[in-house]
């Protein structure tokens, strides 16, 4: 893989600082800073990162709010949400707006790393527990469709069992690569199943078929 562009968008100097120390380390590329929304958007447009790092909640625009507008802006920009937020109820939404992550800044720096790569890919990198709550109100009841009227478990059914295989190792965070090679075929293959996928589910992207794949059931 190429070296990865990464944008870091932080309210505070001294993360954005740190991050892009300890980034260009890993060997990635920190092609621009921002410290709220706005300027985020601004940065989107400007450099069109393979993976942004954006805040929740800071003093300018904060990221969830900016997010549609960076996916508008640069579309092939994978979005990591690092955050110090377990809110079942961001994620929900970054989902929605098109984030490939949600990371709480707690995480090891490796997991953060691993993210990126995983996200370059691109593919999906969630806090599984945060996920669950997700999909559950305060009641334990499912909440909600969150997505679409469309996404049924009627939908899931026409899946093909090849891309039923496949979408049940994208929920485990499988790459592309690891896909083939658990089920003995090309990369080009599966991302050609992956795009059925897509198609099939009606979502723009891996992290919102697997939302989908676990409110129909598909996985625990």
């Amino acid at each position: 893989m190429s070296e990865i562009r990464v944008a870091i968008v932080d309210d505070h100097s001294v993360i954005r600082q740190g991050m892009r120390s300890l980034l260009t380390d890993a060997g990635m590329l920190v092609v621009g800073e921002a410290a709220d929304g706005n300027a985020a958007v601004e940065l989107a447009v400007d450099t069109t990162p393979d993976v942004m790092l954006l805040d929740i909640r800071m003093k300018g625009r904060d990221g969830l709010d900016a997010l549609p507008d960076i996916k508008s802006a640069s579309p092939c920009t994978q979005v990591i949400m690092l955050t110090t937020y377990a809110n079942p109820a961001y994620l929900t939404e970054a989902i929605q707006h098109g984030a490939s992550g949600y990371l709480l800044k707690e995480a090891d720096m490796d997991d953060i790393i691993s993210a990126i790569h995983t996200a370059a890919m691109p593919g999906s990198l969630i806090d599984r527990s945060l996920l669950n709550a997700a999909l559950k109100g305060g009641d334990g009841q499912p909440q909600p469709e969150a997505i679409t009227a469309t996404q049924t478990p009627d939908v899931i059914n026409t899946l093909s069992q090849r891309e039923y295989d496949v979408l049940r190792l994208l929920c485990e965070g499988l790459s592309n690569a690891q896909i083939a090679e658990r089920l003995s075929i090309g990369i080009t293959t599966v991302k050609t199943h992956v795009k059925h996928i897509l198609q099939k589910l009606d979502v723009s992207d891996r992290t919102q078929a697997v939302l989908v794949a676990v409110r129909h059931g598909l996985v625990d």
